[in-house]
């Protein structure tokens, strides 16, 4: 369990406007949390309720130890209601699941809560049926919708919900995060760098794609300075079979880009901040030979290769010139 407190080290902004509503007594009958996976969405949803049913709270912060903190926590709350997709998508008769409940009172405090994961699946029927309940709340009814695709999401449900945007989460939080789950320090800090989106991490874990091609990368950005002769046969033997669809190719290009700003942050002191954590020594032998602008100059070839790849450039012809490009000077 945690608290808001340590809720606001994850999303400072959320928590404080929640906070103060909540000891304000003053919450929205419905609120739409947006924001991609893993920035804490339902964590907060889940205080949200807790707040709204401990009798026990001191200011905004509830006990944690009363019968409906424990219950909430434990998923068994009865007034608390949480709604999951049906398969590929929450469908009208779920919503009207939702509108039956709505004319009860709640089994203990008269309150009911609930939570609509992944509201940008509902049908449009369903989206349609919920309007209902949004247009007219009932007393001590609070609802909130989460989705990490705001954009598909009614205009109508947004102009009656209160919207809150779930910032990405700083750095090294998600870094945690992902080392929480198992994931190697060097594999968490590189997909902290080529995402927010804890789904997306996830999914570049599969089949064990990332640490390969983070090991080439290395590798290639290695032979570019000591090893000059060896890069194209790198490039033909090791990252092009390796990068065969056009997001590992992005990817790739955005390893590389990483590697060349963990140049720049050892130039300007940053040492804190580096992606390729375990590449310490031979990044900054790197930056010791580079100036300042030259670094910035590369990572501009790394930029336009992205933007020819883009425009379905031939990808071996790409990269031998991006190699080459960067290697000179």
């Amino acid at each position: 369990m945690q608290s808001w407190e340590q809720l606001s080290v994850m999303q400072p902004r959320v928590v404080l406007m929640l906070t103060k509503v909540i000891e304000k007594n003053r919450l929205a009958h419905a609120y739409l949390f947006e924001g991609s996976s893993g920035t804490g969405k339902q964590q907060v949803a889940l205080q949200l309720a807790k707040s709204f049913f401990c009798r026990n709270r001191a200011g905004a912060e509830p006990c944690q130890t009363c019968s409906d903190c424990r219950r909430i926590e434990h998923g068994n709350h009865p007034d608390v209601h949480v709604i999951e997709p049906d398969g590929q998508s929450i469908k009208k008769h779920q919503v009207e699941y939702l509108q039956k409940e709505f004319t009860y009172r709640g089994v203990e405090s008269g309150k009911k809560v609930y939570l609509i994961n992944h509201a940008d699946l509902m049908t449009a029927s369903a989206a349609n049926s919920m309007l209902k309940f949004l247009e007219e709340p009932t007393a001590d009814t609070l609802a909130v919708l989460m989705t990490e695709r705001r954009q598909k999401i009614l205009p109508t449900i947004h102009s009656r919900s209160q919207q809150l945007s779930f910032a990405p989460l700083p750095r090294q939080l998600f870094v945690d995060k992902l080392e929480g789950e198992g994931i190697s320090s060097g594999n968490a800090a590189l997909l902290a760098g080529l995402t927010t989106n804890y789904n997306e991490a996830i999914t570049l874990l599969e089949g064990d794609w990332i640490a390969k091609a983070r090991s080439v990368v290395i590798q290639l950005m290695e032979e570019l300075y000591q090893r000059p002769n060896q890069v194209l046969f790198t490039l033909q033997e090791k990252w092009l079979p390796l990068c065969k669809e056009r997001w590992q190719q992005e990817k790739g290009l955005d390893m590389m880009l990483l590697w060349l700003r963990d140049v720049m942050y050892i130039k300007v002191g940053k040492q804190d901040s580096l992606t390729y954590i375990d590449q310490q020594k031979q990044i900054e032998q790197q930056a010791f030979s580079s100036s300042h602008d030259r670094v910035s100059e590369k990572m501009s070839f790394v930029e336009e290769a992205k933007r020819q790849l883009q425009a379905n450039a031939n990808l071996q012809l790409l990269m031998e010139k991006l190699l080459l490009t960067i290697q000179e000077g």
